[in-house]
């Protein structure tokens, strides 16, 4: 076989392999006699049909399979000869056409290599790390919503725009008792008319108007869709009890509750906890704009050039047709620059000899969970039960490709910032949101 090898410029080339009948010769005569041997055809005893025959019958997609593996071994043996660093895999010519009647050969594939990474890092390099303030205001706030999260619901008055409402509906013979509404479900154009309701007061819905779901609507009024669909849409509502929501008190049994068992004592520890969470929840909130402000910097100071026509064309034949050409050109400048950080965090990695192991993967799956089980309230589950949860993250395809992901990153970056220099900068809640 014949191969050359064409550099169209610094990153793309073309390859052409021209084959001759010794080539494949010798695989297809192995490969038409195994056609021959499990051959059954009528007239013939198995094994015993012409050669000419299977020839006729069989050649042809012989010969493509024989070609291809020719192609596939060729191309496989000249990248790895001459280490080439290719960027995808090499693509068939377009509009590359094959008669498949002659005995010699001519293919040509399109390939483009990774750009070299220069990127020389030094305290010289200097980023901003923002220092976020914790206002007063703040500290209200988060205290305020832990008290609710943590409050329960009791008897109320008047209904308010976050409460409920315990009601009997009734629609000519059909009634339905003790159904729960919850105000904040009422769309805004109907809700004015359920503020201020008290018990005992009565008042005409019409339930299409006031409730935007219908799976909602058949739920709240115990029957199907269809028997809904057949029913006049206004019903007579009676109010029976207003429940409100209450903010835990400052007690003991709360300070349980939400922190954990004989963690807080009184409302100077309650408060020194809120303060805290917001202090924690802060600094994550600088590490991740750390984390982007430095990959936009090295982006920008790797200043990479990539062959990005070749690289449309790997995107959409690599994905079989997932996505439209249409669809790759609308997602082109997000998709161009995590590319682009892919080539300088495997650089990096690389230089700063970066390793990722499976218990650093298993640990940032753990706190995952861990955060997931706070969102709701759980601050003091169980290790055990969080490795099980973590792990059963992991067993998920996407989402433990995504947490092996940000390992790669996080750790990454973590070497990046013990070469360049951090200025730490006092910054107010409110300013470090307007940030771009």
């Amino acid at each position: 076989m014949k191969i050359q090898n064409k550099k169209i410029d610094d990153l793309n080339y073309k390859l052409t392999l021209e084959l001759v009948k010794e080539d494949y010769a010798e695989k297809k005569r192995k490969m038409l006699a195994k056609c021959r041997r499990d051959a059954e055809l009528k007239g013939f005893r198995k094994g015993m049909a012409p050669a000419s025959l299977i020839e006729r019958l069989y050649g042809e997609r012989v010969l493509v399979d024989c070609v291809n593996d020719c192609i596939s071994d060729s191309l496989n043996s000249y990248i790895k000869e001459n280490d080439l660093k290719l960027i995808g895999e090499p693509l068939p010519e377009e509009n590359q056409q094959t008669d498949w009647n002659g005995e010699n050969f001519t293919f040509v594939f399109d390939y483009a290599l990774k750009p070299e990474v220069k990127l020389e890092l030094s305290e010289k390099d200097s980023l901003p790390y923002y220092k976020i303030s914790v206002s007063a205001e703040a500290k209200k706030n988060l205290k305020e919503t832990t008290l609710k999260q943590f409050g329960e619901l009791a008897d109320g008055k008047a209904a308010k725009e976050d409460d409920f409402i315990i009601v009997d509906f009734v629609n000519g013979e059909t009634s339905v008792n003790d159904a729960y509404v919850a105000l904040r479900n009422v769309t805004a154009e109907q809700k004015p008319l359920f503020v201020g309701l008290k018990s005992g007061d009565t008042l005409d819905v019409d339930v299409t108007k006031a409730f935007a779901s219908e799976t909602d609507r058949a739920s709240m009024l115990k029957c199907t869709k269809e028997e809904l669909a057949a029913m006049e849409p206004v019903w007579k509502m009676t109010v029976k009890t207003v429940k409100t929501f209450v903010p835990a008190k400052m007690n003991q049994q709360s300070y349980d509750k939400i922190f954990g068992e004989d963690q807080v004592h009184n409302a100077e520890e309650f408060d020194a906890k809120i303060e805290e969470r917001l202090v924690a929840e802060y600094k994550s909130e600088a590490d991740y704009r750390l984390e982007k402000d430095l990959k936009d910097y090295l982006v920008e100071k790797a200043a990479l050039v990539l062959p990005e026509e070749f690289l449309k064309r790997w995107v959409y034949v690599a994905n079989d047709g997932k996505f439209t050409k249409e669809e790759i050109e609308k997602e082109w400048p997000l998709f161009i620059e995590d590319f682009k950080w892919q080539l300088i965090r495997d650089s990096l990695m690389e230089t700063y000899k970066v390793t990722v192991t499976e218990d650093d993967i298993l640990a940032s799956a753990k706190g995952f969970a861990a955060y997931q089980y706070a969102m709701y309230g759980l601050n003091n589950v169980p290790d055990e039960q969080i490795e099980q949860f973590a792990k059963s993250i992991l067993a998920q395809e996407k989402e433990g490709r995504r947490i092996e992901e940000q390992v790669y990153t996080q750790k990454t970056i973590d070497a990046v910032k013990a070469v360049v220099s951090l200025k730490d900068k006092k910054i107010t809640r409110e300013k470090f949101a307007e940030l771009k």
